[in-house]
């Protein structure tokens, strides 16, 4: 994985954030689709992107085979074949793999997506830890209920003396985006086992870089952009192995979060939809005036003076976030310890530029 500064943007002032990358990355759930459905423009532009660019695909989500999501990808309308997605439960066997010995007995919680992957790595299959399993592999599927987890809390538990077996988690995300709305994650299940038995797992997907190196090895590429739409997974993710990173504001993290990023919280770019790949990316002018300082992206200004951050003159949606973005990340100073105007990160009914 090529090591760059993950915030620094590699377009020029009039360039795209497309600009030298030769692969697009992004995750699924609230970039791609939201549940069966597909997000307003995503499909459009990621075929426009493939045109000159590799594409591929990183989820969390390991209820399905990547043959299943890729069948997915291609009814929305995508060009995708199986190898084009990289998901949790392959780098989670990946993980598996150094911890115990070959065709060991692997006690299971999850769905098709975790099934397909332990068995195609050679290991065998149990849901009862009365078959004395040597490690566990835990992955959503939406039918995982008490019974399963507590099968993995029985076999996590530790006796007086003896080591517990390992324990290796797909993901832990708290939630997933679906059609009806945000539904409870992965993470939410992985924390009931954790309560019964006082560990934690190792987890291969998001933010953990275990699923990003799976992705560099696959497609080699030298300068890729991965595109999510979760702070504390995808961007973070992203930037602590050093890959470009964007935030698309189709999914979970909106503007109050983006406002209140910290560190390697923080994405390159920022992005309504997935459109303004394509459109020319504005920088950030920061000029100091008597009283603070001024912020200006595209036509949108935001002044902060003392504590206050406010809209001096409206540009388009995303612009006025990106400019009360930098006025806040270059503040100096906690966002709370600001005042910032609502109509900062009220979020619009669209983010078309």
């Amino acid at each position: 994985m090529p090591r760059t500064d993950p915030r620094r943007s590699t377009h020029d002032a009039a360039g795209t954030p497309l600009g030298g990358v030769d692969l697009l990355l992004l995750d699924l759930d609230g970039v791609v689709y939201a549940g069966a459905n597909a997000i307003p423009h995503a499909v459009e532009s990621i075929n426009r992107a493939q045109r000159d660019r590799a594409v591929g695909y990183l989820t969390n989500n390991a209820s399905r085979t990547d043959v299943t999501v890729a069948e997915h990808l291609a009814d929305l309308g995508l060009t995708v074949k199986p190898t084009d997605i990289v998901t949790s439960p392959q780098a989670a066997v990946t993980l598996l793999k150094d911890l115990v010995p070959p065709l060991s007995l692997i006690l299971v919680v999850g769905g098709d997506g975790l099934v397909t992957e332990v068995e195609r790595a050679g290991f065998r299959i149990t849901r009862s830890a009365d078959d004395d399993p040597v490690a566990v592999i835990q992955g959503f599927a939406p039918a995982v209920g008490w019974t399963e987890l507590a099968e993995a809390a029985y076999a996590l538990q530790t006796r007086e003396g003896v080591d517990g077996i390992p324990w290796v988690a797909t993901n832990t995300d708290w939630t997933i985006p679906q059609a009806r709305g945000v539904a409870p994650g992965n993470g939410t299940l992985v924390s009931a086992v954790h309560a019964a038995v006082g560990r934690l797992p190792v987890v291969a997907g998001k933010p953990e870089r275990a699923i990003f190196d799976a992705a560099a090895r696959r497609f080699g590429a030298m300068h890729p952009l991965f595109i999510g739409d979760r702070l504390d997974t995808d961007i973070v993710g992203a930037n602590r192995v050093g890959m470009s990173s964007a935030l698309v504001l189709t999914g979970i993290d909106g503007p109050k979060q983006v406002l209140a990023a910290e560190g390697d919280f923080r994405p390159a770019f920022l992005l309504g939809d997935l459109r303004q790949l394509f459109e020319p990316y504005p920088s950030a002018e920061i000029t100091t005036t008597k009283d603070g300082r001024r912020v200006s992206v595209g036509t949108a200004i935001v002044r902060h003076e003392g504590r206050a951050v406010t809209l001096e003159k409206r540009g388009s949606a995303i612009d006025v976030l990106r400019a009360a973005t930098a006025a806040v990340w270059s503040a100096g100073v906690p966002i709370y310890a600001l005042e910032v105007a609502p109509e900062l990160y009220a979020a619009p009914i669209s983010w078309d530029s």
